[in-house]
């Protein structure tokens, strides 16, 4: 089968698919490179790095793992099996480089992946009050499980455990409000000046009417408030270790959950700002029992969300 790195119109097709992926305030922090029309590099872009927010950069790399999962996605329903190699911050002389990935001899891809793939386009971060109606237990269970095929862990909490980390996202939002830096940094991203990434304000969602809000305070434009779901579903994507390797792996294993989750009719949207307040003050936790924590998702069922910017394929690919 024909190489799709070969033709500019199939890199351009798999680079569509990985700059569909979610990013931390939609920084897109990303840029591919087709060497030799033989395999393509993942670079992080360091203009898109927030810098105060994220000064270990794992926010960026979680973000360019979930762009990695899309591009093997993309390779794969190709009729390719991708073979990735992860460089995390160092490799070639660039220490933007992330990754590679080329393109194998497989056979045709399954249903089951073609599904995934279709669910790229249509996967949102959905900020509207949900309808408090449970996500199944089967269902969670096969996120649980899709989280396992890319080396994380995916811990559901329940009752008081996701009420006291309500509380603990409260606090750290107050916190991080608090930062002149942190709101000088966030602002350039939710201005919505910028019509190709960021948060603008049609999908930063209303304002939630009550103090422990599931869903991130974006100093919103829009004076509506809303109550949303009184007992939030609330999930922690865990990994093994904490770093550069680790970063990289939770991105890809968050889309592969996002993307079923998709499938599943689930909406999903995060509150990772206690993350956000331990990164900036450079704190380090201990190993939990589940790992990790990298991701804190709030799963349910709301209703259709427009989709965030995207910045343009060119942006985003050079050729070398």
């Amino acid at each position: 089968m024909l190489n799709p790195l070969a033709t500019h119109a199939g890199a351009r097709r798999l680079i569509t698919a990985a700059g569909a992926a979610p990013s931390v305030h939609n920084t897109q922090p990303w840029r591919f490179i087709v060497r030799h029309r033989e395999y393509v590099e993942l670079h992080a872009d360091p203009d898109r790095w927030l810098k105060v927010a994220d000064p270990r950069g794992r926010s960026l790399r979680i973000s360019c793992g979930a762009a990695l999962l899309n591009l093997r996605l993309a390779l794969r329903v190709s009729g390719h099996r991708p073979v990735t190699w992860s460089v995390p911050g160092a490799g070639d002389g660039s220490p933007t480089l992330l990754a590679a990935v080329r393109p194998a001899s497989a056979a045709p891809a399954s249903a089951a992946e073609h599904d995934l793939y279709g669910a790229i386009k249509t996967r949102r971060t959905n900020r509207q009050p949900f309808t408090g109606a449970p996500v199944p237990q089967t269902v969670m269970d096969e996120l649980i499980t899709t989280a396992r095929i890319e080396g994380a862990a995916l811990v559901p909490l329940r009752a008081p455990a996701s009420a006291a980390l309500l509380e603990e996202v409260a606090t750290a939002e107050e916190a991080l409000t608090g930062n002149r830096g942190y709101r000088t940094e966030l602002a350039r991203w939710t201005s919505g000046q910028s019509d190709s990434d960021g948060v603008p304000p049609y999908v930063q969602g209303p304002r939630p009417i009550g103090d422990l809000a599931p869903v991130r305070d974006f100093a919103r434009v829009t004076r509506e408030r809303v109550r949303f779901e009184a007992h939030p579903q609330l999930a922690v994507l865990t990994t093994p270790g904490d770093g550069p390797a680790d970063w990289l792996r939770a991105g890809q294993a968050l889309q592969r959950v996002l993307l079923v989750a998709t499938l599943h009719g689930v909406s999903a949207s995060f509150l990772n700002q206690p993350l956000d307040l331990r990164d900036m003050r450079r704190h380090t936790d201990p190993r939990h029992p589940g790992g990790h924590p990298q991701v804190i998702i709030r799963l349910g069922y709301g209703p259709a969300v427009p989709r965030a910017p995207r910045r343009p394929v060119p942006e985003l690919l050079r050729a070398a």
